[in-house]
């Protein structure tokens, strides 16, 4: 299987095609979604998109790692991550594809 990626051009053309909405228009409103669900998990650190899933951010504390190819040991600092669990809805629309 080969990998694909989804590009903002591509999420634009698709608006595009599938609404009819200038390119320019279709530009700013993926932008603005884009912006609107990254601003509202930075500031809430959890956002829930109905029937799609919930994006939460937890912090890691710093640790101890190692590169596997020089075997040098570093401090990975600490960070925050985001983390992604799939509503029942869309993992069920996932899985409904793969029936035969």
């Amino acid at each position: 299987m080969n990998r694909v990626n989804l590009t903002k051009k591509d999420l634009v053309n698709s608006v595009y095609m599938q609404i009819g909405f200038s390119k320019n228009i279709s530009e700013n409103l993926i932008e603005d979604f884009l912006t609107t669900i990254t601003e509202n998990l930075k500031n809430e650190k959890k956002l829930k998109l109905s029937k799609f899933g919930t994006f939460t951010i937890r912090s890691k504390k710093s640790r101890l790692g190692r590169n596997p190819k020089t075997k040098e040991q570093k401090t990975i600092s600490d960070r925050d991550v985001v983390l992604f669990k799939a509503s029942k809805e869309f993992k069920d629309l996932v899985n409904s594809n793969n029936d035969s």
